[in-house]
């Protein structure tokens, strides 16, 4: 997860919580990583663009989003500006990474 800067943080509570993307020039409100559920990502994950959108999306937004019917480019490109606009890395995991170093036993 990235760090939100003190202006991004105060930027985010000014919208009551949401960060903000833009879709094809259409400004979208997205809820705080913090509010999402593990199902959210799995419907990212699997291509349920629709059904992620319900979950992030601010309630007025998700039709927006819907209409839109943007191609996969364009919606790969919102999905990160989405989760970067509220502190979360695209394709990076919390876990711990392992070491890239050789375990081969001699």
């Amino acid at each position: 997860m990235s760090e939100i800067t003190s202006a991004e943080a105060q930027e985010i509570e000014a919208t009551d919580g949401y960060g903000v993307a833009e879709l094809n020039g259409i400004s979208l409100r997205i809820k705080s990583v913090s509010h999402w559920r593990p199902s959210y990502m799995r419907a990212l994950r699997q291509g349920d663009y629709d059904g992620w959108a319900a979950g992030v999306l601010h309630e007025d937004d998700v039709q927006l989003f819907i209409d839109e019917d943007a191609t996969f480019d364009e919606i790969n490109a919102f999905t990160t500006a989405a989760m970067e606009a509220v502190g979360e890395t695209p394709g990076k995991s919390g876990a711990r990474s392992r070491s890239s170093r050789s375990t081969r036993k001699r």
